[in-house]
């Protein structure tokens, strides 16, 4: 067993990953403080926001590795921020860690719920999210939050909503309630443009897109506008419902955007009497299916009443407070960030030089 010195823990300490970007956290200066007392170790880990959801067992990760390379040691990992901002991405000066767009390959299936839950369940992590509704044509988001005020213009930027942790922008807080919106094509990209070069979203760890159902204009739009890091594509359990997942697949394949994976929703039922499970629309189906299409399942999420009323309500924030639902909600945002990092991890990110 090494002496239990500083220099020691350092070299210990050297080849751990930041989850962020998959560079070593020693390099990148994010063990904050290392303390020696009494032949006790603690170390001070910073993680940043975007990282928020695997914070506890980062740094149980990290206390797992001090005691396997100093047996019998006491050790103790704290972990705290370790701010890092967003670099503005692309030409329209977005500055946001990753973008997720979540589509569908059909409507009725739930995917603005979906989008709202992984917002939401990323914002009560620690994370600094926007959820942009790109919904144009159907904008639901500002009903699911119970908002109605529309967004202030202030230096001839649009203020999005904040509401739950979440910044929120959508048609819906733009036009009347009852009025339909038809655009073509251009007008689509037109608005796309300015919900993120006119907005001021400000410094994010996640912009969530919540694309409009089916295969059309505003993937291509999204994949010219900005760099998506992927898409979550939503479905259920029935053979209908995965054969339109399977195009969606296709479609963001084509316009060269990564899928990150795949969400069943209505995925079964609980009855709340007999606490038996009943598989009402099949088992399994997106299971298969994402082995078939070579992507992630990410979660799948059952019927439950409380989830429909508090949707209806305005009140989707507070799905997550439904004990019920509450595992299977939390699952779908750890996970999807857990993905990540492993790919980041296996392939850390390069360092950016300035220009001279």
């Amino acid at each position: 067993m090494p002496p239990l010195t500083e220099p020691a823990v350092r070299n210990a300490l050297a080849g751990f990953q930041d989850p962020e970007t998959g560079r070593g956290a020693m390099q990148l200066e994010q063990i904050h403080r290392i303390n020696l007392r009494d032949g006790k170790l603690s170390v001070t880990l910073g993680l940043t926001s975007w990282a928020a959801p695997l914070w506890q067992e980062t740094g149980a990760e990290l206390a797992a590795l001090l005691r396997g390379r100093f047996p019998g040691q006491s050790v103790e990992v704290a972990v705290e921020e370790h701010r890092r901002p967003a670099e503005p991405a692309g030409q329209l000066g977005l500055t946001a860690k990753s973008v997720i767009a979540v589509g569908a390959g059909k409507g009725g299936v739930g995917k603005s719920s979906i989008a709202s839950y992984l917002a939401c369940g990323l914002a009560r992590a620690g994370a600094k999210v926007g959820l942009m509704d790109a919904d144009v044509y159907g904008p639901s988001v500002p009903h699911l939050f119970g908002i109605n005020e529309t967004p202030r213009l202030i230096d001839g930027k649009i203020q999005p909503v904040e509401t739950a942790g979440v910044k929120i922008l959508s048609m819906g807080l733009l036009v009347p309630p009852q009025e339909a919106v038809v655009w073509r094509g251009p007008m689509l990209h037109g608005a796309l443009t300015q919900f993120v070069r006119d907005t001021a979203w400000g410094d994010l760890d996640y912009l969530i897109v919540d694309m409009p159902p089916g295969t059309g204009d505003v993937a291509i739009s999204l994949s010219q506008l900005l760099d998506v890091t992927g898409a979550v594509v939503v479905c259920t359990p029935q053979d209908v419902a995965l054969l339109d997942a399977t195009k969606a697949i296709n479609m963001f394949r084509k316009v060269q955007i990564e899928v990150l994976g795949m969400v069943e929703n209505m995925s079964f039922f609980i009855c709340p009497s007999c606490n038996a499970r009943h598989e009402i629309f099949g088992s399994g189906g997106a299971k298969r299916r994402a082995v078939e299409m070579d992507v992630p399942l990410l979660g799948e999420l059952p019927l439950d009443t409380a989830l429909r009323v508090l949707g209806d309500e305005g009140r989707v924030f507070a799905s997550f407070d439904h004990e019920p639902t509450r595992q299977y909600l939390e699952a779908i945002p750890h996970t999807l960030v857990g993905n990540l990092v492993r790919a980041r991890r296996a392939r850390p990110a390069m360092p950016t030089l300035p220009l001279l």
